[in-house]
């Protein structure tokens, strides 16, 4: 039985120490745990010997900080600085009032009352006479408390306030890199994570260098504490003479005060180099030999100084010809090294010069979308208050059209043109203009609702995207303007608005073939199985390319493209004329397209084509199947025109915004002369209406 219980006390105890090994292995515990001995180590006293061995970790730990701090290539790898600046604030203070407390209650019993540690340190520096220690001590409370505490509180405190007041610009040219498309969306969210962290980080630098400023305070008041206290303790209590007490607790506490302020200093001197590092990228090293070393003649200059500083009187030669000679010899090999590098650059750049045909392949590049501007509307870019800026109004396009249209728009280049008037500005679809326009920085564009021209006074002109009337007006009459019921919009909306317009009427051609390549790719796992099956052995991407141009030069959204495949997939079977697919795959998406002309009522409003008009097309269709082509008579559809005019016209003034409706084999001809004259208006065949739509017949043609 006894047996048996000792060998069960002995797995329980190797448990416990199984269970204490795997708690001290978990990082967030064991930092807990040795927050919890800090803190009871301001409570608890604290063995001599134990003692040594937390002031060693202490001058170990800030060793560790001022190494990391050189080594580290820029300061956000670092960004946990304030926080373990905080813990060593604290491991010091917890160990000045262990030692104090030492020091204060052991004192009279011998220099080593406070452990070996503080009286080496005592012993070392003072060299048996603490008058010089007290000095010794004083010079590095004001080297660390005036000079580098106080610097680098400084530095810190200015880059804190510099990041904070230049994060909105930078913030600003990140979201024009990504509207201009010189970034991803990947790359803006990296470039803006990194910003946050900085602003955060030297934020946060600007708080914790109080922490090494009231740690030297703290550690020059208990200092004082120490020795006045331990000189009344020592006389008036111990009965030691005032020799004594004056040799035993000052060696005591300059002791103690060096092995603090030392990690202090090491911790301050690490806090400096971090916050003076901002700008500088990789290790310090590196960066100050290449920094200082990049001027040779600095080092020439500096070498005949000190050779001239030699020749004084009473000034010793050897050292200061010693130091020029070899600063002068650094400096001639730094220059002959840098004229080298210098001459391989150019016989590189010499050789590669044969090559000149790589600047005209870069000439033949084409930007789909490009706004060029006047100068005086480059504002509208770079608008230093944030408003009335272009590219922010150019990425809610990008995310509306891809929402709306399911089409991913090109980047759109913005650049100057000094050529064109000031006020200006010109958009090119491909190199070549689509569109083109005057706005006015800083004022008003007013429209009248009704199309009647404002009684506001201004300059009179024409809105360029739908050539209505409209008054730029002063900023002052922006608000009797909305009292009026006009809308009023800024330069910037005016030409995002003509830009968005123009965009969707040539979206069928900023289609590209890499970007249907893309959307192909990007499909669930599920509809890519479909792609496999149709592509290439019935249909190439080139062809589900022109479907999808087809579709988006009615403005039908291809957004849902597993449908559009569907109904591709299922058209292969009678036809491959694109045309012809595109009518099938309509069909299919009959739920989106009445859905998106469903007004506000829940009534698609229609005008009818009369039966007449289907057999007048009908007949004069000629050719068979894909080869089938409209030969009208000039007359019918100059008679046809005025037709479809007139009634669109009535029902606009009505308030109505119709759909024509025909049947599904004369649509597509039948859109083809509307779209001369009234390009926003739809066609919808008859099998393009869904069965659980609202009709609402306004007219018949």
């Amino acid at each position: 039985m006894s047996n048996a219980a000792s060998a069960e006390r002995g797995d329980t105890a190797l448990t416990r120490l199984v269970d204490l090994g795997t708690m001290l292995r978990r990082s967030d515990i064991a930092l807990a745990l040795g927050m919890m001995a800090i803190l009871l180590v301001l409570i608890l006293p604290l063995p001599a010997l134990l003692l040594d061995f937390s002031l060693a970790v202490s001058i170990t730990f800030s060793v560790l900080i001022l190494m990391t701090s050189l080594f580290i290539q820029a300061p956000l790898e670092f960004s946990a600085f304030p926080t373990v600046l905080l813990i060593s604030t604290m491991l010091r203070l917890s160990l000045n009032l262990a030692s104090a407390r030492l020091i204060l209650a052991h004192g009279h019993e011998g220099t080593a009352a406070a452990g070996h540690v503080i009286q080496a340190f005592g012993n070392f520096v003072m060299g048996g006479n603490f008058v010089i220690g007290m000095i010794v001590f004083t010079i590095l409370v004001i080297v660390n408390f005036v000079v580098i505490t106080k610097g680098s509180g400084r530095i810190a405190e200015v880059a804190a306030r510099f990041h904070l007041d230049g994060m909105p610009g930078k913030q600003m040219a990140i979201d024009a890199d990504l509207s201009a498309g010189l970034i991803d969306e990947k790359e803006a969210r990296r470039r803006r994570k990194t910003l946050e962290d900085e602003s955060g980080f030297f934020g946060a630098m600007d708080g914790a260098s109080k922490f090494v400023r009231g740690d030297a305070i703290a550690g020059l008041l208990v200092v004082l504490i120490n020795i006045i206290g331990g000189m009344v303790i020592g006389i008036v209590q111990q009965g030691l003479s005032f020799t004594d007490a004056a040799h035993t607790y000052t060696l005591l506490t300059v002791g103690d005060g060096l092995v603090t302020q030392v990690p202090a200093l090491i911790v301050s001197t690490a806090a400096g180099l971090l916050v003076s590092k901002a700008g500088v990228s990789g290790a310090a090293d590196k960066a100050l030999l290449s920094q200082l070393s990049g001027y040779p003649k600095a080092l020439g200059m500096s070498a005949a100084v000190m050779l001239a500083m030699g020749l004084l009187p009473g000034i010793p030669m050897l050292p200061f010809f010693a130091l020029g000679g070899g600063a002068g010899a650094l400096a001639y090999l730094i220059d002959k090294r840098s004229k080298q590098a210098a001459a391989e650059a150019t016989k590189t750049e010499t050789a590669k010069t044969p090559a000149a045909e790589e600047p005209v392949a870069a000439a033949l590049k084409m930007d789909d979308l490009k706004v060029e501007l006047g100068y005086a509307l480059l504002p509208l870019v770079n608008a230093p208050d944030g408003s009335e800026r272009l590219t922010e109004q150019i990425k809610a396009l990008r995310r509306s059209l891809a929402i709306e249209m399911g089409f991913v728009m090109p980047a759109v280049r913005i650049l100057d043109n000094v050529q064109l008037d000031a006020n200006t500005y010109v958009i090119k679809i491909k190199e070549v203009e689509a569109g083109s326009g005057k706005v006015w920085h800083g004022q008003y564009m007013v429209m009248d609702p009704a199309g009647k021209q404002v009684s506001l006074p201004g300059m009179h002109t024409t809105e360029p995207t739908f050539g209505l009337p409209a008054t730029w007006i002063d900023a002052s009459l922006k608000e009797e303007a909305s009292v009026k019921g006009y809308t009023v919009v800024d330069a910037a909306t005016v030409l995002a608005t003509h830009l968005t317009e123009l965009i969707k009427a040539n979206m069928s051609e900023l289609l590209s073939y890499g970007e249907v390549q893309k959307l192909l790719k990007e499909l669930p796992k599920e509809q890519s199985e479909l792609v496999k099956d149709i592509v290439p052995s019935q249909i190439t991407v080139s062809g589900i390319q022109r479907v999808l141009q087809i579709l988006l030069a009615e403005r039908v959204s291809i957004r849902d493209l597993p449908t559009i495949l569907e109904g591709i997939a299922d058209g292969l079977a009678a036809t491959r004329n694109p045309q012809n697919l595109a009518e099938h795959v309509r069909a299919r998406l009959s739920r989106q397209l009445c859905a998106h002309h469903t007004g506000a009522a829940g009534y698609l409003p229609i005008i009818a084509l009369t039966a007449k008009w289907e057999q007048t097309f009908a007949e004069s269709l000629v050719g068979q199947g894909d080869e089938r082509t409209l030969a009208m008579q000039p007359s019918k559809l100059t008679e046809f025109i005025n037709a479809v005019r007139e009634k669109f016209d009535q029902a606009g003034r009505d308030g109505e915004a119709p759909v024509l409706v025909t049947s599904a084999g004369i649509r597509p001809f039948v859109r083809g002369i509307v779209e001369r004259f009234r390009a926003q208006t739809s066609v919808l065949a008859q099998t393009e209406i869904h069965p659980r739509v609202r009709l609402k017949t306004v007219a018949s043609i």
